[in-house]
């Protein structure tokens, strides 16, 4: 197979086009053209007139011709061998060993760590504190419909994690040689994915079918073997010599708790699992503060988007929906940008704990909302709250209570016109964009939602941010607060084997531990710790 990359044709070429385009490429016939297949469909917008670009996977009629082109082509970086992208277990047990592995987390990274550790027959055990998906999505609309919290399932907590209720995106800047982001997409599309998030160059799910998927996903983990326990939260962890012996469980169903013995866990536990965090660093695992972002999440008409960066285009259904990604670097030294861009989506209410307000994106496969809406986030560092590895929990509570007061102490997220935050005047009432966060927004001031620093960069940022998308900074954009929640505010730093540095069997991963940033990500990482703790079982002598 032969791969051609930057193929450009008008955005309603007719379907013949792009093999005319791959065939005068590599300067063949049709007939010598045996088959292509679109590997990535992206589109160029920088010029008036949108190009889409196609790279392609290409078979030829003979291997002596696929040579000979490889060969005349020698120099192009454009027309290179297809690489091999197929994934192979590293391991396989005929059963079960005696001890089975652990996976504490079902969110992204938790279930294809599971994932793996099923495919290579080592029946792991799944701990998750939430509830399955379908029960999880009640609770979670008990907070945005009625002001009703359960701290054990909702946005953060429960089947699928926090991705379930997030945009789906699936893509991701981290380097992959082994091409395991591939595995993680080919196996959401064996679970019931649209097929196309395999060639479009930002895929996504949305919320609906995240959780068909995720579902999927626990049933053939348990048809290998696997077991799934909901609603079985991690209490503590025993360790002797520097070695992890077992696990004490809370099951928060009936109460009552038990013991669970293995030598080996995946510690996939999100990052707001806080109480998680607190236990482990009490029990000497070793963590660190690591920097993060707060911000606001700002909202537009998806109309206004759409025709700042597609122009002439906005609206074409190959297009769908368009995102953004800009960044600022103030001049008191501070960096904003966006995070988590949900193009025809809704702002939601992400908190896990009582009596504080967070925010967070969300968007349908469709993407058919009426707003578009993304963090705008200022980024800190250790310095900016000293204290050790949980120090950063404590700076975003205090950040997230305030907002639970700004917002009337009711889950009310608390609001501010665009134009008015830049000002610096307090906002009394809506504007032309209506807020979509439930359970409802309060408008009010912002200055004191985040430290003087950050308001002072995004009110310099704002402004800025419209020359580059026309718009950006009109009057009646809202701002809702806060956004905290960005990544983890820790690292449970762990060695090149994937266990931590000084307690040997755990296996910090995912968000939680600061090691992925978004599902793909994580679920990346998920599979790279599976294959650790494989090998780690299959070579250490343990009785298969």
């Amino acid at each position: 197979m032969i791969r051609l990359t930057e193929l450009k044709l008008p955005l309603d070429h007719p379907a013949d086009a792009l093999p005319a385009l791959i065939a005068a490429t590599l300067g063949i016939t049709r007939a010598d053209l045996q088959s292509h297949t679109v590997y990535k469909r992206s589109y160029d917008a920088r010029k008036q007139k949108l190009l889409l670009v196609y790279i392609a996977d290409v078979e030829v009629a003979s291997p002596a011709l696929e040579a000979s082109l490889l060969a005349k082509f020698d120099d192009n970086p454009h027309i290179r061998p297809a690489p091999d992208q197929s994934y192979h277990l590293v391991a396989s047990a005929a059963q079960a060993p005696a001890l089975r592995p652990v996976v504490v987390g079902f969110g992204p990274c938790g279930i294809f760590a599971a994932l793996l550790l099923a495919q290579m027959g080592l029946h792991p055990i799944v701990l998750e504190r939430g509830k399955k998906v379908r029960e999880r999505t009640k609770d979670t609309w008990g907070l945005w419909r009625k002001s009703v919290l359960n701290p054990e399932s909702n946005v953060q907590f429960g089947e699928g994690g926090a991705g379930t209720f997030s945009d789906g995106k699936l893509w991701s800047q981290i380097k992959d040689p082994r091409f395991l982001g591939r595995k993680v997409m080919t196996e959401f599309v064996k679970a019931g994915a649209p097929d196309e998030i395999l060639l479009v160059s930002k895929p996504h799910i949305g919320t609906f079918k995240l959780v068909k998927v995720v579902e999927h996903m626990r049933e053939q983990i348990i048809a290998m073997g696997g077991e799934i326990r909901f609603e079985q939260r991690l209490s503590d962890v025993l360790i002797e010599n520097g070695q992890l012996r077992g696990l004490t469980v809370q099951n928060l169903a009936d109460g009552t708790s038990y013991e669970l013995r293995t030598d080996h866990v995946v510690l996939a536990p999100g990052h707001s699992a806080r109480d998680t965090f607190a236990m482990l660093h009490e029990r000497g695992v070793y963590m660190e503060a690591k920097p993060f972002s707060v911000g606001f999440r700002i909202e537009h008409p998806q109309g206004l988007i759409d025709r700042a960066r597609l122009g002439q285009h906005a609206g074409h259904p190959l297009l769908g929906a368009a995102d953004y990604k800009l960044v600022h670097h103030a001049a008191n030294g501070r960096s904003v940008y966006s995070f988590c861009m949900c193009p025809g989506g809704t702002v939601v209410a992400a908190t896990s704990e009582e009596g504080r307000v967070v925010t967070n994106g969300m968007s349908q496969y469709s993407r058919n909302e009426r707003n578009a809406n993304a963090g705008i986030v200022v980024g800190i560092t250790p310095a900016d709250y000293p204290g050790g590895p949980l120090a950063g929990i404590h700076f975003q509570r205090a950040l997230e209570s305030h907002a639970f007061t700004l917002g009337g102490s009711n889950y009310h997220a608390p609001g501010q016109l665009v134009g008015d935050f830049v000002a610096g005047n307090a906002s009394t009432q809506l504007g032309s964009v209506e807020p979509s966060y439930k359970p409802g927004v309060l408008m009010t001031d912002l200055a004191s939602a985040l430290p003087a620093y950050a308001i002072t960069a995004m009110r310099e940022a704002l402004p800025v941010f419209g020359k580059k998308i026309k718009g950006f900074d009109m009057f009646d954009a809202v701002l809702t607060g806060v956004e905290t929640r960005t990544s983890s505010p820790l690292r449970i730093t762990r060695g090149d084997d994937f266990q931590s540095i000084n307690v040997k069997g755990l296996y910090p991963a995912g968000e939680g531990a600061s090691y992925a940033g978004g599902i793909l990500s994580a679920g990346v990482d998920g599979i790279e710790v599976a294959e650790a703790v494989a090998l780690s079982i299959t070579a250490s002598g343990a009785r298969p």
